[in-house]
């Protein structure tokens, strides 16, 4: 079976450095918002290009944190691609404000920079920039639209570790982003975890202290926050992993480069090439396919595992029944037809040869 993505290759690549990191934070005896978060703080946002990176505890915590700490809430709107994660929208609606939302491009998958400026209000605070499946929005477009309008840009980074646009990378584009380390992401911990860049001191003490029960110091609470820490046995794996992050993103761009060149089922529609090829680091490979059940089946018995991201968008889930009735065309075909190929940095050569050759054969 090829696997959609062997976690296990994929971390037996650093296990020995993973092993000594984690003894290191064994041996030190401190576990929470130690020296080895801090110290992997300091390296991500070098590696992003911001001044500043606070650990948290997952991706979705770091966009509700952001929030948060912008002050936005009730009577509040935020503008977001209705193709995303749910968690994308829960952290708009867990701090009270509404998501506003807007169609992506179906050829890109993001969210359509052209169509946002008629949902601005009065109430409009923000838009969430979703760089889906490690492809960056349209960047420029998008600053110059927030900066015009007053609004924030907020990155939901979740899925573009190391992606560039213009020569900054995806956590230096807005003015805050979120990121997840959830194990299958590019940069992945062996657990949950998360991160917030932003180049705004007043906004990172905010959220570092929001996200430490709103304490700035030990019984010290300035805001009522919650409990949503990096610790350092995640942030020791992530260590050693941010230096060969580049190179195995571009694994996956060589691997996104033969399917694009070589797939050519009259049946599955390719993403769109972007013109810069650093700015999309291939978290997920997607096609899209009117049969698609159909060719999951035929590809799971050709031992071929896929995935689908995602069946049911967020406006169509039960927990937003307040959503069901609202029509995004563009969005309901791409989660009927999307399917998504195996691709990481361990996927091999013979591997990809025989998934294409199945794709094409059916």
């Amino acid at each position: 079976m090829i696997k959609f993505l062997d976690l296990k290759s994929v971390n037996n690549l650093h296990c020995e450095e993973i092993k000594a990191a984690m003894e290191q934070v064994l041996n030190e005896g401190s576990y929470i918002r130690g020296r080895f978060v801090e110290a992997f703080e300091k390296k991500f946002a070098a590696y992003c290009g911001t001044k500043y990176c606070v650990g948290v505890g997952n991706g979705l915590d770091a966009l509700k944190l952001i929030i948060k700490a912008y002050g936005f809430g009730t009577g509040d709107e935020i503008i977001v691609p209705a193709n995303t994660f749910i968690a994308t929208i829960l952290s708009i609606t867990e701090n009270g404000c509404a998501p506003v939302f807007v169609e992506p491009k179906i050829n890109t998958f993001c969210i359509d920079v052209d169509e946002i400026e008629e949902k601005i209000t009065s109430r409009t605070k923000a838009v969430i920039a979703v760089h889906l499946y490690g492809r960056i929005s349209e960047a420029e477009k998008l600053r110059q639209l927030c900066s015009h309008y007053g609004l924030k840009l907020i990155e939901d980074s979740a899925q573009a570790h190391g992606a560039v646009s213009n020569g900054i990378r995806a956590g230096n584009i807005g003015d805050a982003a979120a990121f997840s380390f959830y194990p299958g992401k590019n940069l992945g911990a062996l657990g949950d975890g998360g991160c917030v860049t932003t180049n705004d001191k007043d906004l990172y003490e905010k959220i570092k202290a929001l996200g430490n029960y709103g304490s700035d110091y030990k019984y010290h609470h300035i805001y009522k926050g919650i409990n949503s820490r990096l610790d350092d046995l995640q942030a020791a794996v992530l260590s050693v992993k941010l230096p060969y992050l580049d190179e195995e993103n571009e694994r996956r761009r060589d691997a996104a480069d033969y399917y694009l060149s070589h797939i050519i089922s009259d049946k599955v529609k390719l993403p769109e090439l972007t013109e810069e090829r650093s700015a999309n680091v291939w978290h997920i490979f997607p096609v899209l396919c009117e049969e698609r059940n159909a060719l999951q089946i035929y590809l799971k018995n050709k031992g071929i595992e896929t995935l689908i991201h995602y069946p049911t968008p967020p406006y169509r889930q039960l927990a937003y029944s307040e959503f069901n009735n609202m029509k995004y065309p563009i969005t309901d075909e791409i989660h009927k037809t999307e399917l998504s190929l195996p691709i990481s940095p361990v996927i091999s050569h013979d591997e990809l040869e025989f998934i294409v050759s199945a794709i094409n054969e059916w």
